[in-house]
């Protein structure tokens, strides 16, 4: 069922010193008056230890997508909504990506500073499917830094978010456990295939980062009879995505200006109509959510007399 307009924004917030040091200064005209005027949904309460992200979490359950945590099957949910049928399988994506390796720890650099084009990105895929299909697994090409992979080793097996992960060291974030043992073989396998391989010879040579592993992530198959779908008011803001995981925090600070002045306006202008509207913000930790549903004037009047500040919710998330 549709929310009527419903405006969900992942990275509104995080820890991050720099973020909180931003947050501070940040105006948010916008988003406070919507704040005021909005009743307080439902909250989803988890912490940044849990492999998925409180944006999928709060995308999944409006989806109708079901899963537990490093379970929610965006793999396959894609399949599904390019209107091919992901049958009962279990999918993947696989990011190609760089692994910057220290004297004690392997961190995790940002896809899109590998700058790959389509014509690297298949000249690997073919590389290395040959040693995927030997665990079952049928490797496609969606874009430069995303694949599908189908296969039974994606049953069951829990991932951590590419978002959890990027910029960050990876060991707290790699597949554990015996289901896990094929993945992580694979991506040994993989290291030493693309260190010699033809396409990272000329991209190290063009002064470019190397691809030399992959991440899995949005791993499961939909549970049997389910067809999720994007309610039809949902609207998905990604603007403060990179800036987050680049830790760029100006960038994310000019970016949500933008964001508030235009995507906030426009929630706000759809609620001065009669529009039924809903807004949920998520950080690292948590996501929460504000309905005009039950906003009734009491609730109105309370909210703009007290007018909490937008960085005392953000600052929650």
């Amino acid at each position: 069922m549709s929310d009527g307009d419903h405006l969900l924004i992942p990275f509104a917030a995080s820890g991050a010193e720099g973020c909180r040091s931003v947050l501070e200064r940040l105006s948010l005209p916008h988003l406070e008056r919507l704040l005021a005027r909005l009743a307080p949904g439902e909250t989803d309460a988890g912490d940044d230890r849990l492999l998925s992200m409180p944006h999928e979490r709060a995308l999944a359950r409006a989806c109708g997508i079901r899963g537990s945590d490093g379970q929610l099957p965006w793999a396959a949910w894609q399949v599904a909504q390019s209107d091919r049928d992901p049958g009962q399988d279990a999918w993947s994506w696989i990011t190609p990506c760089h692994w910057r390796v220290g004297a004690d720890h392997v961190f995790m650099q940002h896809p899109q500073e590998l700058h790959l084009d389509a014509q690297e990105s298949q000249a690997l895929l073919a590389a290395m499917q040959p040693y995927f299909e030997q665990d079952g697994i049928t490797l496609s090409y969606d874009a430069p830094t995303r694949w599908l992979a189908r296969g039974p080793l994606f049953a069951g097996l829990a991932t951590a978010s590419l978002d959890r992960v990027v910029g960050r060291v990876i060991d707290p974030w790699m597949p554990r456990g015996d289901a896990a043992r094929p993945l992580r073989r694979l991506q040994q396998e993989m290291q030493m295939l693309l260190y010699t391989h033809p396409v990272n010879e000329e991209r190290t040579r063009g002064g470019l980062l190397p691809v030399n592993s992959f991440w899995a992530s949005g791993t499961g198959a939909l549970a049997e009879g389910d067809r999720p779908a994007t309610p039809a008011g949902l609207r998905i803001t990604h603007s403060l995505r990179d800036a987050a995981l680049l830790q760029d925090w100006r960038a994310w600070g000019a970016a949500w200006q933008q964001l508030d002045a235009r995507d906030a306006a426009r929630l706000q202008q759809a609620l001065e109509t009669g529009r039924p509207v809903a807004l949920t913000l998520c950080g690292e930790r948590q996501a929460r959510t504000w309905r005009s549903a039950g906003a009734g004037w009491r609730q109105r009047l309370a909210g703009l007399v007290s007018r909490r500040r937008p960085i005392d919710w953000l600052n929650e998330l």
